[in-house]
């Protein structure tokens, strides 16, 4: 696909907020004094991350006729993310992110989703994005939770592919957004005919695969090599019904791509990542998917798109929020030189 062929490199389909991180790391939550505002949503923040790299994006969420809303539009316009295709939703407000800091494992996340605006995402807004003229689109499992923004994400794939588009699934568990766990695993399952490759770390890869009401809660007593096998044997299974590549997220280990051949098994590509020292996990795997992107998209092959990624992920994995620390090109090509380089 030429680039001059399409309005946008990436069209995003999802939730996005008003993120209030903690500004006292390492005090447990009750004993936070203040918060710092930042834009958040796992799509939002990939459009941003896209952007700052350079390429052309847009965003296909929504707002409550709320400040909040404001904040995130305001924000978006000043990094060049298109925002013209972003309803207001009456009656329903922009959501909200409340997290913790605690490093390097503890992060209380709450999230503010009540007549949240971004779920009412309808197909007449998809019709009126621009979903046949971009590049990739890219969506969320978080969107397939509640009507109607599930019929609409699952309509815009079906346009999107259509249309000669890569369609690009990021798994995206949240699970207090599932009325049940098992429905998020059949919910992405169905959607799988429809993607091209699906992002997912191992966490995510099991909750795909959820069926069994025994398996929904993961207990201590579950051995490393037995969840391995699970991994593995999920990611043979959601390859089977459809994408042509699965890219595991596998945190300071990088990643790891999947890409199903039609005879054979997969063929599997690692890409070590970039060990750094934590400061907030949140929005690491959206700066994943935004380098991983753009690599793709610019023909820089499967490794080396991963390990772009890997090192988008390890600059954001270093700052206190997500979207508003993604890198640039420049920034995070230096910081893989000083590390080897993307190769």
């Amino acid at each position: 696909m030429q680039h001059e062929a399409r309005a946008y490199d990436t069209l995003h389909m999802g939730r996005s907020s008003i993120d209030l991180y903690s500004n006292d790391v390492g005090k447990p939550f009750v004993e936070i004094k203040s918060f710092a505002a930042y834009v958040g949503g796992s799509p939002t923040n990939i459009s941003v991350g896209g952007r700052r790299l350079g390429l052309k994006t847009a965003l296909l969420t929504a707002f409550g006729q709320d400040p909040v809303g404001d904040f995130i539009r305001h924000f978006l316009d000043q990094e060049g993310v298109a925002t013209q295709f972003i309803p207001r939703k009456p009656g329903h407000r922009t959501s909200a992110v409340v997290l913790g800091i605690e490093p390097p494992n503890r992060f209380p996340l709450v999230f503010y989703r009540d007549r949240c605006a971004d779920i009412e995402l309808t197909i007449d807004d998809v019709l009126a994005s621009p979903v046949r003229q971009c590049r990739a689109f890219q969506f969320a499992g978080t969107n397939l939770s509640r009507e109607p923004s599930r019929s609409a994400t699952l309509f815009a794939a079906e346009m999107a592919r259509q249309a000669g588009a890569q369609v690009v699934l990021d798994i995206d568990f949240r699970p207090d957004q599932w009325h049940d766990p098992r429905a998020f695993g059949v919910s992405i399952r169905g959607a799988l005919r429809l993607a091209d490759i699906v992002l997912g770390t191992q966490d995510e890869i099991n909750a795909a695969m959820l069926t069994d009401p025994a398996h929904v809660q993961q207990t201590q007593s579950v051995s490393d090599t037995k969840v391995q096998g699970d991994v593995q044997e999920g990611i043979r299974t959601l390859l089977s019904l459809g994408p042509k590549a699965l890219v595991e997220k596998r945190g300071e280990a990088g990643a790891r791509v999947h890409v199903r051949h039609d005879a054979g098994p997969a063929e599997i590509i690692d890409a070590p990542g970039y060990p750094v020292e934590i400061a907030n996990i949140l929005g690491a795997g959206d700066a994943f998917a935004s380098g991983f992107l753009y690599g793709h998209l610019n023909g820089w092959g499967w490794r080396r798109s991963a390990r772009l990624g890997n090192a988008c992920g390890a600059i954001v994995v270093m700052a206190h929020g997500c979207a508003n620390f993604m890198p640039t090109l420049a920034e995070v090509t230096a910081f893989a030189e000083a590390r080897g380089g993307f190769d």
